[in-house]
């Protein structure tokens, strides 16, 4: 089956167990259309480089899915009608990244760097 990441950005007053909720329904159309889910990354809640729909910050999730293509045709149109998602973008890819995403190892990065300057 085809290989798809796709990366939402929900909007910035939701809380945290708003957008895990987020994507869990996500996770759900996915597996309802006989797709998977192989990983589910939150990115946190991020600075954008300009506003979207008001919004100067935004919630970044990541999912790894195997499925085959009208199964992300559905999950686009459901993102679509949902109004907490303010972006969407679904790229089929050759394999999935094992371990964390670029994205994960480099807060991990900034984590260690506050660490390292906080000890000096």
């Amino acid at each position: 089956m085809p290989l798809y990441e796709h990366v939402f950005l929900a909007r910035q007053d939701l809380s945290q167990s708003q957008v895990d909720a987020l994507a869990a329904t996500a996770t759900e159309i996915v597996e309802q259309n006989n797709g998977k889910v192989t990983k589910t990354e939150t990115w946190g809640l991020k600075n954008l480089a300009y506003k979207i729909e008001r919004n100067r910050k935004a919630h970044f999730v990541l999912l790894n899915i195997d499925a085959p293509a009208n199964v992300v045709e559905e999950l686009e149109r459901q993102t679509r009608i949902n109004e907490d998602v303010i972006r969407y973008v679904t790229i089929r890819v050759d394999e999935h990244e094992n371990g964390p995403s670029v994205m994960m190892r480099k807060n991990d990065r900034e984590r260690s760097r506050r660490r390292e300057r906080e000890e000096i």
